[in-house]
């Protein structure tokens, strides 16, 4: 017996250490932190551009509304709930004379329901006064 060596661990170490894991790990979990934030903000993102969309709509309905009914607006400003789906928002509607009696500007901007008073959208057209011709 006296001619038997004992070989420890030291031989040949097959495998990854504890530190080489965690590291990896760690690599791991700052790459999925990123995609998390980038996924975040997308879905922000997507978010702001539909409630866009819809508040551009809502302007259009208004002016759409106005040219449909045929009656000559009437000067000044007024503020209205224009819902959209289920996103609630607020239209301003102004209407201003231009150079020509026959022709007044009609703008509506959209702005969201809450607290911000952000301008969603903004649209702008010309009414003629067609009781004139």
């Amino acid at each position: 017996m006296t001619g038997m060596k004992w070989q420890g661990s030291r031989g040949q170490s097959r495998g990854f250490t504890l530190i080489e894991v965690l590291i990896a790990l760690a690599i791991v979990a700052i790459a999925m932190g990123a995609v998390l934030m980038a996924l975040g903000a997308l879905s922000t993102n997507v978010e702001m551009a539909r409630s866009r969309l819809l508040a551009a709509w809502s302007a259009d309905n208004v002016l759409a509304s106005i040219v449909a009914a045929g009656q000559w607006p009437l000067l000044g400003r007024s503020t209205f709930p224009c819902p959209q789906g289920h996103y609630l928002f607020v239209c301003r509607e102004t209407v201003t004379q231009l150079d020509s009696a026959l022709l007044r500007e009609v703008e509506v901007r959209v702005y969201g329901g809450g607290a911000t008073a952000d301008i969603l959208a903004d649209a702008v057209t010309v009414i003629e006064n067609e009781s004139f011709q």
